[in-house]
C-alpha cells in the first residue's frame, strides 16, 4: 500500500503488527472452546489489516476500494470511507475449529463504538437458549489516548459488571504507540500509564513490548485465560509506535522530531522478529526472504487484477423516493389475551407484600380497568409489552429509574415492602418470550450506545432506551448523530431501537422541560427514523406494537408526557386497542358538533393539545384543535384531509409549547405550503425566541402559556 498508494490514508499498523497476531490468538482459543461469536469494535488504525489478515476481506475488494471502484450492487446509501466500514465472516483456527465474527462498522468519533459491541454481544448471549457461560466474545481494541480521554471508555468500564449489561468480560487491546495525533502522552493524560482508567474495576492490565510478537501471543493467551475464568474485564497495553505520521500523508516531524529520528532509525516488527528466528535456527534468511516474496506475489497478483477490470461506470446515487407515511398496520389485541396480561400485572405471588401507597394505586389501576373499562397511560404500556411477549417477542427496557418510572407511574419491577424482593410481572406470564426491564447506570452516551448495539443484534426485539428527563439526551448525541440517525444511509445498517424520551413544558425550569424536538427534526431525511408526540394512552400503545409489526425497522423516537400521565383526558377506552384498531398519524377533534361552525383549525403536537382543548372549551371558541401524533414521516395527507372537515375554517394556526426558534414550527412551516396554496391564512403561535429551552420561573411560565392561549384563539 505505501508504494502503490503514496500518500493515500489508510491509516497502516507499522509499528503495532503485533496486534495482529494477539487478535489471532484470541480468536483461535475462542474457536477452540465453542464460543458461539465474537465481535470486535476498533478505530481506523490498523482497521484494514485486521479486514484483510483476521476478518478474511479478499486483498482485490480493497484494492479496488483504493482504486476508486464502486460495486453498485453494494453500495448502500452515502456509503463510508474505506477505514471505517464493517465486516463479517468466519475465522477457523489451524485445528479446523471456527467461530463467527464481525467487525462493527463505526465513526471516526473514537471509542463510540466500544458500547454498541457490548450491546451487541449481550443480544446474541440473550438469543441463545439454553444460555451458555457467556458464549460470545467482545474485543475492543483502542488507541493509547483514547483510551485515557474518551469519557466513553470508563462508562463502558462501568458498566461491565452490572447485571443488565454484563457480558462475561471484554478483552481489551491497546495499540499504545504513545501519541495522539501530535499529542504527546504528557499533554493527553494525568496517569503515569494510559491504561490506568481500568483499574477502576479492578482489571488486570498487562503491558506488554509491541516488537516482540511472541510476547504478545503469550499475554493474549493469558488475557483469554483470564475471561474465561473470571468472566471479568481484562486490558492488554501493547506499547509499541506510529512509524508514520497520525495518517500516511501527515508529516509527525513538526511536533515530535526525536521520537521520529528514533523511529526512522528503528528496524521493523518483521524485521526484528526474523533475525530471532533465524538467530534460534527456527528458520532460514533464504525461508523468510522467500515467505516475503511470496505474499508480496500475491499482492502484486490481486493488484494486478483489480486493475484489469474495467471500472464501472460510478454514477452519483439519485436519493431515493420517500416513502412517507405507510398505511395502518392492525396493532390491537384480543381482549381475552389483554385481560391476562393485565390480571398479571395485578395479581402479587403469594407471600409478596407491596407497598401500601402502590397497592391503593393498583387499586384504581384496576377499577379504571375493570368498572370503567378504561386504561391509563401505564397500563397501555405494559399491556402493549405484555402483549408482544406473548406473541413471542422480546422486549428490552432500560433507562435511568425506568423499572419505577421517573414519574412513579411504571412499576413494572415491584419490591417487597418487607423483604425487597423484587417481582417483575411480565417475566413471569406463561408460555411468553423474554421480557427485561433494568435501571440503568448514570449515563446516557453508554447507555444509549448499548441499547442501539443489542437492537442492532437483534431486530427481532423491541428495545427500549428511556432518558430520566428528555433534556438529558444530548449527553448521548453523538450516538444519536452518527449512528441513529445515519447508520442506514452511511452502513445500510437498520435498526428499530426505540427513544422514550419525557416532553413538555411544565414550569420546572430549562433543564427539565425539552427533549429538543427541533434537534431530532432538522436530522429527518429520506425516512431515516421515525418521530412521534403521542397524546392518548391508546395512541401510545398502538406505536409501540406497530414497531415490531412492520416490516421495515426503523429507529423510533417518541416524546413521552409527564404531568399527562395521571390526566383522565388521557385514558383510553380498552375497546381503542382491540382488533381493528391502530396508531393514527393525526387525530381529529373528537368534541366539535358542529364543523361548519369552525373557523379556525389549530394544529399542535403533544402536550400543549390538552392546554388548547381547555382554553377552547372556557371561550367557546370556533377552533378545532387537531392533534399531529407523528412528526415524521410527516403526515401532509392527513392532515389536508382533516381541514376539509372544516369547510368554513379559513384560519390555520401552527401552536406548540416551545419557542419559535425551537419545537417543530421550523420543520412544519415549508411542509405546509399545501396549506398555504388553498388559500388558508397560517401562522405560528409559539414562545419567544430563546437561546434557552424554558423559563426558570413558574410565575413567568404560567404567563407564558396564558399569552399562548390568548394569541391562539385571539378573535374567536
Amino acid at each position: 500500500m505505501a508504494t502503490k498508494y503514496v500518500g493515500t490514508k489508510r491509516f497502516g499498523l507499522e509499528g503495532a503488527e503485533s496486534a495482529v497476531p494477539i487478535l489471532d490468538e484470541i480468536l483461535s482459543r475462542a474457536a477452540s472452546a465453542g464460543l458461539d461469536s465474537a465481535v470486535v469494535g476498533m478505530a481506523h488504525r490498523g482497521r484494514l489489516n485486521i479486514l484483510a489478515n483476521v476478518m478474511g476481506k479478499s486483498l482485490d475488494s480493497i484494492f479496488g476500494e483504493f482504486e476508486g471502484y464502486v460495486d453498485p450492487s453494494t453500495v448502500q446509501g452515502s456509503g463510508d470511507v474505506k477505514y471505517h466500514l464493517g465486516a463479517s465472516g468466519q475465522y477457523v483456527n489451524p485445528s479446523g475449529a471456527s467461530i463467527k465474527i464481525e467487525l462493527a462498522a463505526n465513526p471516526s468519533h473514537l471509542e463510540t463504538v466500544d458500547p454498541l459491541v457490548l450491546g451487541m454481544i449481550r443480544a446474541r448471549q440473550d438469543q441463545i437458549d439454553p444460555p451458555g457461560s457467556f458464549p460470545a466474545l467482545p474485543i475492543l481494541i483502542h488507541g493509547d489516548a483514547a483510551f485515557a480521554g474518551q469519557g466513553i471508555v470508563a462508562e463502558c468500564l462501568g458498566m461491565s459488571d452490572i447485571n443488565g449489561y454484563r457480558v462475561g468480560g471484554t478483552i481489551h487491546l491497546i495499540v499504545n504507540n504513545q501519541i495522539g495525533f501530535t499529542t504527546s502522552p504528557q499533554f493527553a493524560r494525568s496517569s503515569l500509564y494510559c491504561s490506568d482508567v481500568a483499574k477502576t474495576v479492578q482489571a488486570p492490565i498487562f503491558h506488554v513490548n509491541g516488537d516482540d510478537p511472541e510476547a504478545c501471543v503469550r499475554v493474549a493467551r493469558l488475557a483469554w485465560e483470564y475471561r474465561q475464568r473470571f468472566h471479568k474485564d481484562v486490558v492488554i497495553d501493547m506499547v509499541c509506535y506510529r512509524r508514520h505520521g497520525h495518517n500516511e500523508g501527515d508529516d509527525p516531524s513538526y511536533t515530535q522530531p526525536l521520537m521520529y529520528k528514533a523511529i526512522a532509525e528503528k528496524r521493523s516488527v518483521r524485521k526484528l522478529y526474523v533475525e530471532t528466528l533465524v538467530g534460534r535456527g527456527d528458520i532460514t534468511l533464504e525461508e523468510a526472504e522467500q515467505a516475503l516474496n511470496d505474499f508480496q506475489g500475491k499482492l502484486q497478483i490481486a493488484l494486478d487484477q483489480t486493475r484489469s477490470h474495467a471500472p464501472v461506470p460510478t454514477k452519483v446515487a439519485k436519493p431515493p423516493k420517500p416513502v412517507g407515511v405507510l398505511p395502518h398496520v392492525d396493532t390491537g389485541v384480543q381482549r381475552a389475551v389483554l385481560d391476562t396480561v393485565f390480571a398479571q400485572l395485578t395479581n402479587y405471588p403469594e407471600g409478596f407484600t407491596v407497598h401500601p401507597k402502590l397497592g391503593k394505586q393498583f387499586e384504581l389501576r384496576s377499577k379504571i380497568y375493570n368498572e370503567q373499562s378504561e386504561v391509563e397511560w401505564a397500563t397501555a404500556e405494559l399491556l402493549a409489552y405484555g402483549s408482544l411477549v406473548t406473541e413471542g417477542v422480546p422486549v428490552r427496557l432500560a433507562g435511568e429509574d425506568s423499572r419505577r418510572g421517573t414519574f412513579s407511574h411504571r412499576h413494572s419491577a415491584l419490591v417487597d415492602n418487607n423483604t425487597e424482593r423484587v417481582w417483575i410481572p411480565l417475566s413471569e406470564l406463561p408460555g411468553a418470550e423474554k421480557f427485561w426491564v433494568y435501571d440503568s447506570l448514570l449515563s446516557e452516551y453508554a447507555a444509549l450506545g448499548f441499547e442501539y448495539g443489542y437492537a442492532h443484534a437483534n431486530p427481532e426485539a423491541l428495545v427500549l432506551w428511556e432518558a430520566q428527563f428528555g433534556d438529558f439526551v444530548n449527553g448521548a448525541q453523538i450516538i444519536i448523530d452518527q449512528y441513529l440517525v445515519a447508520a442506514e444511509d452511511k452502513w445500510g445498517q437498520h435498526n428499530a431501537l426505540v427513544m422514550l424520551l419525557p416532553h413538555g413544558y411544565e414550569g420546572q425550569g430549562p433543564e427539565h422541560s425539552s427533549a429538543r424536538i427541533e434537534r431530532f427534526l432538522t436530522l429527518c431525511a429520506e425516512d431515516n427514523i421515525q418521530v412521534v408526540n403521542a397524546t392518548t394512552a391508546a395512541q401510545f400503545f398502538h406505536v409501540l406494537r406497530r414497531q415490531m409489526h412492520r416490516e421495515i425497522r426503523k429507529p423510533l423516537v417518541i416524546f413521552t408526557p409527564k404531568g399527562p400521565l395521571r390526566m383522565k383526558e388521557v385514558r383510553s377506552k380498552i375497546s381503542d386497542l382491540e382488533p381493528g384498531t391502530s396508531f393514527q398519524e393525526v387525530l381529529d377533534d373528537p368534541f366539535v358538533t358542529d364543523a361548519a361552525s369552525v373557523k379556525r383549525v389549530v394544529f399542535c403536537s403533544g402536550k400543549v393539545a390538552w392546554d388548547a382543548f381547555a382554553e377552547r372549551d372556557k371561550r367557546s371558541a370556533a377552533a378545532a384543535i387537531v392533534r399531529v401524533e407523528q412528526l415524521y414521516p410527516f403526515p401532509i395527507e392527513q392532515m389536508m384531509d382533516v381541514l376539509t372537515h372544516y369547510p368554513n375554517a379559513k384560519e390555520v394556526v401552527w401552536l406548540q409549547e416551545e419557542p419559535g426558534n425551537m419545537g417543530a414550527w421550523t420543520f412544519v412551516e415549508h411542509r405546509f405550503w399545501r396549506v398555504k396554496e388553498q388559500g388558508y391564512d397560517l401562522r405560528r403561535v409559539a414562545r419567544v425566541e430563546s437561546g434557552s429551552p424554558a423559563t426558570g420561573s413558574k410565575t413567568v411560565h404560567d404567563q407564558e402559556l396564558a399569552d399562548l392561549m390568548d394569541e391562539t384563539f385571539q378573535g374567536l
